[in-house]
């Protein structure tokens, strides 16, 4: 899959955080199972994945983390959750090659961003390797830089 694409038109939440932390060697689409009151409270903006990460349980994939504010006309027969686990959804095959990267060679599994495709709420995931502090330096640094630059250019 390719690198730095950009982030789809439909948004609902991107994890700059995971960009920031990991550097990312490739991303799959998920879906996610989730209740009534989180799709509106998604559609309203309501969601933030800062925190969040990927675990494996019994051979499935859950987030863990994510925080989806319920709305205030919630349903009153529910007790909306908001950081409850949610099953992702993808193919066998996937997930078992994502466990066996996670497994044996060290990786971990970072969400990136929340979409819709079709009124379909999707989740990037990526296969993820973790930064050394000084790569994150160099992160900083280059983007300082690309910075300066921009005004450089600008005033010049």
């Amino acid at each position: 899959m390719a690198k730095n694409k950009k982030a789809p038109s439909n948004t609902i939440a991107n994890n700059k955080k995971a960009r920031f932390d990991f550097f990312i060697e490739e991303d799959f689409e998920a879906g996610l199972a989730l209740e009534g009151w989180e799709v509106k409270s998604m559609r309203a903006g309501r969601v933030q994945l800062t925190e969040s990460y990927i675990t494996v349980h019994n051979g499935e994939l859950y987030l863990f983390g994510a925080h989806i504010s319920p709305l205030l006309s919630a349903s009153t027969h529910i007790t909306p959750n908001p950081i409850r686990n949610r099953k992702l959804l993808l193919k066998r095959l996937e997930i078992s090659r994502l466990i066996d990267q996670v497994d044996r060679d060290g990786y971990t599994i970072a969400p990136l961003t929340l979409y819709w495709v079709r009124g379909r709420a999707k989740l990037k995931i990526g296969l993820a390797k973790g930064k050394k502090q000084h790569d994150k330096r160099a992160n900083i640094k280059e983007r300082d830089w690309k910075r300066d630059q921009q005004r450089l250019m600008k005033g010049g």
